[in-house]
């Protein structure tokens, strides 16, 4: 873990890059099954995709365009930095083998971009595609990033997400088991969840065979079906201040195994779309609140986790 009480993403690129190594998000122009009918329509109820898309990240830009423009921007600071295309917007895997394989290596031709980091959906990962990326990864740096959100399935129906928990844990355990790295992305805080079921989530992801790990708060976004459904029924939904998150956040990652990068605590979403909760803090400053309480509770990620069967 390095000097951190938690294992962190710096820490872990290490393992791969000898120097500073840079995401740069980019939009391939994907859509997801959750909103063209495959699965469903009008996404997950808490989904802006507004809320993570830089504005380099644009479909009127080619995927080497985009690269190149957050190369641009990056490098004129450190010249000798590498990159990791970041297909972040929608459901990067979403697609026929043949249009997938010419996005990504469209970006690993780009000069600096040395590997891809794939957000997609646990249920939309084919072996085809997964054994593509197994061989890929023998040659780039490859992370596939999953949307789990919940292991309760009962959340995960009310937000229409369109999978089930053992959905998740399928697709986490076939993509390590092809030697592949695999994230996942948590909300913590989604109605109808108390602090007991949301430690159950760190207890429950902890059996699966993940690298990483993104968490973040829950936030009420414009022009989302979660935001009608808390004007309707506010009784229903939990907002966290800042400092009664933290200790959630500590609670969960010391039920957490160990050896899980965790890169991420909160989300910063555009103020413009942002309805709440409104914290006023950046990452870092977040990041470094965390820290302070964790030394003062004498915390540490693991402190509580216990190995069990899942």
């Amino acid at each position: 873990m390095d000097d951190k009480p938690y294992a962190d993403f710096g820490v872990f690129l290490k393992k791969y890059f000898r120097g500073k190594v840079q995401k740069i998000s980019i939009n391939a122009g994907f859509t997801c099954p959750n909103r063209d009918g495959t699965k469903g329509k009008g996404g997950c109820t808490y989904c802006n995709n507004q809320t993570f898309s830089p504005e380099y990240c644009n479909t009127d830009k080619s995927i080497t365009e985009q690269l190149q423009e957050g190369i641009g921007f990056f490098g004129r600071k450190y010249p000798d930095m590498e990159y990791l295309a970041y297909f972040q917007a929608y459901t990067n895997t979403y697609g026929d083998l043949r249009s997938l394989q010419g996005k990504y290596e469209e970006a690993l031709s780009v000069h600096g971009v040395v590997g891809l980091i794939i957000g997609t959906r646990p249920d939309c990962m084919s072996d085809r595609l997964l054994s593509y990326l197994s061989e890929l990864s023998k040659k780039y740096f490859v992370l596939v990033e999953y949307g789990i959100e919940s292991t309760c399935d009962e959340t995960l129906r009310r937000i229409n997400r369109g999978h089930t928990f053992s959905d998740s844990a399928d697709a986490v355990m076939r993509t390590a088991n092809a030697g592949v790295l695999a994230g996942a992305h948590m909300i913590l805080g989604l109605p109808g969840e108390d602090r007991e079921m949301i430690i159950s989530h760190a207890e429950r992801l902890s059996q699966l065979p993940l690298s990483t790990l993104k968490l973040h708060q829950l936030q009420l976004i414009r022009n989302t079906r979660m935001a009608y459904e808390q004007v309707e029924n506010p009784e229903e939904f939990h907002l966290f201040d800042v400092d009664e998150y933290i200790d959630l956040v500590i609670d969960f990652i010391e039920h957490l195994r160990p050896d899980i990068t965790v890169e991420r605590f909160v989300s910063q979403s555009p103020d413009d779309l942002l309805i709440a909760p409104k914290w006023g803090l950046k990452n870092h400053e977040f990041t470094a609140r965390l820290l302070k309480r964790m030394l003062q509770r004498n915390s540490r990620q693991g402190k509580m986790y216990v190995p069990s069967v899942l």
